[in-house]
């Protein structure tokens, strides 16, 4: 398993709404895609205009390949980049053994 955190910067104002069409375009669209398993958005309490999203995949490639070359990826963006103040910085961690 592989976890994709994408860390969001939208307007303080909008963190609210860009929660809301995040969900809507993981359930839409996202949770559609081959190797996804799950997810969880945080909403950041002291900066507003912070969100993050974590997305557990099967694998690497199910995201990098399966998942952001395919038309899909172009649905989900279109339902959240409208709110994009800049663009999200995205990383894979491998989570570690306990």
């Amino acid at each position: 398993m592989i976890v994709e955190i994408a860390d969001f910067k939208v307007a303080p104002e909008e963190q609210s709404v860009f929660c809301e069409q995040l969900q809507r375009g993981v359930r839409e669209v996202l949770s559609q895609a081959r190797g996804y398993l799950g997810h969880r958005v945080l909403a950041c309490s002291e900066t507003p205009s912070r969100v993050v999203l974590m997305v557990d995949w099967r694998s690497l490639e199910d995201h990098t390949v399966g998942f952001r070359q395919s038309p899909a990826f172009a649905q989900w963006r279109a339902i959240i980049s409208p709110f994009f103040a800049a663009a999200p910085q995205v990383e894979h961690f491998v989570p570690s053994a306990d």
